[in-house]
């Protein structure tokens, strides 16, 4: 199994910790993640990290797709795996609609019809077999829709084929999982119970199955976010965890859309979930956080002293052994708590 770490994105002053970054590079991690919202972009950080490391490999998690088109985003890819010498992974989301169209002011529409059209077409340009032309739901290219001139034409990329560059997808829902295992190298659940891999290979297999070519996980990487709070005092490291949580589970949409909502109850937690959620939205936050479940929070992340998270790593384990988990890629900016991942995963 292989580490990475997050950096997530940055508030109003961006900070990148090289020296972390640097630690992590010279213990054997393969990979870190830098993170956009709607401050800093993941693609800026990124570079600055690539230029500043020799080994490391360094991923978007997640760019959002709506954000640029597919077109720039295979030239972004093809930049940085040349400028780095193949070290760029392409992380991709669809982001969602608070964000999709308050920020950037586009539509919504369907991020799974979005996702697979979009790893399509930069496939067919950092394959370079010839001029690239799709006619999707949501791309074509050319365009000829209304407004454009009628001039567009096929294009080839100028710079040489490099198809071998990974492109990884977020997602926890069905579709998009199967999605994922049909079209994409990876895939970023938020947050996985390791002893619970079938909520997320099942849907995997339907999408190894739709690619064809006999393509299974030991072609395809699961890479969950996992969070570790270390703490002697217990309580307090799940409580530190509570609010993430919460947020997920009960802000992140609608009552009725709420993708991580929906991802806790397909993990056996719907009823606390539902009530969750009824807090959360009626502005009730602390509530919330309050009622999130210890046996949650302990399935999906890391909790405790050093000692206990060593023995908590031993699903995590045999998930890397039956190759459900290619990747961890912890949540942690304590120089230590790497060291001890490293001394015991790597």
């Amino acid at each position: 199994m292989k580490l990475g770490f997050l950096l997530g994105y940055s508030g109003k002053q961006i900070h990148i910790p090289m020296e972390l970054i640097h630690q992590a590079e010279s213990m054997g991690f393969d990979s870190v993640w830098t993170a956009e919202a709607y401050g800093n972009d993941a693609v800026s950080t990124a570079t600055w990290i690539l230029a500043q490391t020799k080994k490391i490999r360094v991923g978007t998690a997640i760019m959002q797709m709506p954000a640029r088109s597919p077109a720039m985003c295979a030239m972004t890819s093809m930049s940085l795996h040349q400028l780095s010498g193949g070290r760029f992974i392409s992380g991709l989301g669809a982001s969602g609609p608070q964000v999709v169209e308050g920020w950037h002011g586009v539509p919504y529409g369907k991020p799974v019809t979005r996702t697979r059209e979009y790893i399509q077409i930069m496939r067919k340009i950092m394959g370079r077999d010839g001029p690239v032309e799709f006619d999707g739901q949501v791309y074509q290219l050319p365009n000829k829709g209304p407004g454009t001139t009628g001039l567009g034409k096929p294009l080839k990329s100028i710079l040489q084929s490099s198809p071998e560059i990974p492109i990884y997808t977020a997602s926890i829902t069905p579709a998009g999982l199967a999605c994922a295992g049909e079209v994409a190298d990876g895939v970023f659940p938020v947050w996985m119970d390791p002893q619970k891999y079938d909520i997320i290979g099942e849907h995997l297999d339907k999408g190894f199955a739709k690619a064809g070519n006999g393509k299974s996980l030991k072609d395809f990487d699961v890479a969950p976010f996992v969070m570790v709070a270390a703490n002697d005092d217990l309580n307090a490291a799940f409580d530190s965890l509570r609010p993430w949580l919460a947020l997920y589970i009960g802000g992140m949409g609608a009552k009725n859309k709420n993708f991580y909502h929906d991802y806790a109850t397909r993990l056996g937690y719907g009823d606390v979930a539902t009530r969750i959620q009824d807090l959360y939205l009626s502005g009730k936050k602390d509530e919330a956080q309050a009622l999130v479940p210890n046996a949650l929070i302990d399935e999906v992340s890391l909790v405790g002293s050093h000692g206990r998270i060593i023995e908590r790593l031993a699903p995590w384990k045999e998930a890397g052994k039956r190759g459900e988990v290619g990747s961890m890629l912890l949540s942690v900016a304590n120089p230590q708590i790497l060291e001890l991942f490293a001394k015991e995963m790597l």
